[in-house]
């Protein structure tokens, strides 16, 4: 008798597809009465075990997760929305985080044999070690790529550029001209994309953003207050100040304090991310709210259907970002 497959127990009992699974992988996430059911419908088929997925040429066993920084409100919403993605399909992860993680290079070395898939976010690798992992035929899905990926690896981020451009006509509606960038580091795409959208943005009202205004630096507290620094000792300084993230920003906010200014009254200052700590300052910070948790269940859902061998048409996923206006932003202050 040919085995079961998951999809045809499921349809036959009435549950889901992630259910069967975890009866047949032994998990305890299910409900004795469902399991019961399920159990009952293997055994009419003449089998107590079928394989659920290797009848349909799918790869079993867990998905290895890799996040080497530590888990904090960025990653943090990331990687769980990723376990629990992965749980409701039934599959179990294997996680790789912390920031000792990045002195590793598990992907050379990682035993395909063993997992089914990985999900890798921000992966500091360089591109030719993922393309060795693609070509080794693998599986695998990048969420928010630090450098732009090759065309064949799936791929979620979020719209970098427009969330930026949003940011910026925000202030430039609020009479903004002279706007000091506290930019991301040059090699991330994300970097470059946000620094691009408020370019455009100024570009778009005659305005050719002038360079002594834009400080590159590590996307920190400590490394945004030094460049916001910077900029707001200038002779002619700028009324307001975009940053690459809220924890920028944050540095930013510290470094008007130290000197005096009153935000929004003498300086605008703006975040992207919408992190917890956006709404935990003084006054609020107007940010770009990203979609990670979205971006976390959006790579499971490509992963999946890379597993079962379908067809994907878009590798590359962007997904929406939306402006946050809260207190940090104000009109421009009177000369």
């Amino acid at each position: 008798m040919a085995r079961s497959t998951v999809r045809e127990v499921a349809a036959e009992v009435g549950v889901s597809i992630a259910t069967v699974s975890r009866v047949l992988n032994g998990q305890d996430n299910v409900t004795p009465a469902t399991r019961a059911r399920v159990e009952a419908a293997l055994a009419a088929r003449g089998s107590s075990a079928p394989s659920p997925r290797a009848a349909a040429g799918v790869r079993t066993g867990p998905v290895f997760v890799r996040c080497p920084y530590v888990l904090s409100d960025y990653f943090g919403p990331i990687v769980s929305s990723i376990a629990e993605a992965l749980d409701l399909h039934g599959r179990s992860m294997l996680l790789d985080a912390g920031e000792s993680a990045q002195a590793a290079h598990p992907l050379a070395t990682l035993p395909t044999r063993d997992v089914a898939g990985a999900v890798l976010v921000l992966p500091p690798e360089a591109d030719d070690e993922l393309v060795a992992l693609r070509r080794r035929g693998f599986p695998f899905v990048v969420v928010d790529p630090r450098v732009a990926p090759p065309r064949d690896i799936a791929a979620v981020s979020a719209a970098h550029f427009a969330g930026a451009r949003q940011v910026t006509q925000h202030l430039l509606g609020l009479g903004h001209r002279r706007i000091g960038v506290v930019a991301g580091p040059r090699e991330w795409v994300a970097g470059n994309d946000r620094y691009s959208g408020h370019a455009a943005a100024m570009v778009d009202v005659g305005i050719l953003p002038p360079p002594e205004l834009v400080r590159f630096t590590h996307a920190t507290s400590d490394d945004g207050e030094r460049a916001a620094g910077e900029l707001l000792d200038l002779p002619d300084r700028p009324t307001a100040l975009v940053c690459f993230n809220d924890q920028s920003a944050v540095g930013a906010l510290r470094a008007a304090a130290a000197r005096g200014l009153r935000v929004p009254d003498d300086v605008s200052v703006a975040g992207f991310d919408d992190l917890e700590l956006s709404r935990a300052t003084t006054p609020q910070l107007t940010t770009v709210r990203q979609p990670l948790a979205e971006m976390g269940r959006i790579a499971v859902s490509l992963l999946v259907r890379l597993l079962e061998r379908h067809k994907l048409d878009a590798l590359h996923v962007e997904l929406a970002t939306e402006l946050v206006p809260r207190g940090s932003t104000g009109p421009v202050p009177p000369a």
